[in-house]
């Protein structure tokens, strides 16, 4: 059994950890979208590895963990990621900051997803303060990427 097989599968289940690890709720209001940063990463690295299925899958394991109807964020993130697949190669060209920015776009569509769903499912409000997670994927989007890139390097991912 090589580990580097498992690596997109280990990657993400450390992402759904960091997504529900319990955390003061002054600090909660900013949790970066710890899956959907992992998940943009390997898709715009391996496309032919990490793909919509994979996300649709990563969301229903997340509806499990966070409680919430399932398919909500399987497929906030299937759409999400979809947007980022189908442009990929255009993506790939771009610095890392510049990457930045569109996974702050992608999160932004991600957020709005959710709160259209849950609205239509349940009675919530808008809150501005629901798109802080927004800033601080950009924030970690470089330092993902750089860790992820040197993971895939270093095993030998392809």
């Amino acid at each position: 059994m090589k580990v580097r097989h498992y690596t997109i599968a280990i990657t993400l289940l450390i992402a759904m950890v960091f997504q529900i690890i319990p955390v003061p709720v002054q600090l909660d209001l900013y949790r970066p979208d710890w899956v959907l940063i992992v998940l943009s990463y390997w898709v715009m690295a391996l496309p032919h590895r990490a793909n919509v299925g994979v996300a649709f899958t990563s969301g229903l394991a997340l509806d499990i963990l966070l409680g919430t109807a399932m398919g909500v964020h399987s497929f906030a993130l299937s759409i999400s990621i979809y947007v980022l697949a189908a442009n990929y190669q255009r993506l790939r060209n771009y610095s890392v900051w510049q990457q930045a920015v569109i996974i702050g776009v992608i999160s932004a569509l991600y957020h709005s997803l959710l709160f259209w769903i849950l609205r239509l499912l349940t009675d919530v409000t808008f809150r501005f303060e629901e798109l802080w997670p927004v800033l601080t994927s950009m924030a970690l989007w470089p330092w993902i990427f750089w860790l992820l890139r040197k993971v895939r390097r270093q095993l030998r991912i392809t």
